[in-house]
């Protein structure tokens, strides 16, 4: 599992997370972004936190976990 996708982000004021049908929809102050998510990755909203997880323990989804952190951290 990523070091870097275990870490939890925390969400401003103001921003919204959708996750839904395997797309996540960031809407904030700003704009609306949105990301498909491909793999077994899931995603959760813990009141101000948006945890990504990796539901199995392959080498693609292990690859993508990080990488799906590091791309939602950056919306």
């Amino acid at each position: 599992m990523s070091r870097i996708g275990k870490m939890p982000i925390a969400l401003p004021a103001g921003v919204e997370v959708n996750f839904a049908n395997g797309i996540v929809t960031v809407k904030g102050p700003k704009g609306t972004l949105s990301r498909k998510i491909v793999g077994n990755i899931g995603i959760e909203v813990e009141g101000a936190t948006l945890l990504v997880k990796a539901l199995d323990d392959k080498t693609d989804t292990n690859a993508k976990h990080g990488l799906y952190r590091a791309l939602l951290n950056g919306m």
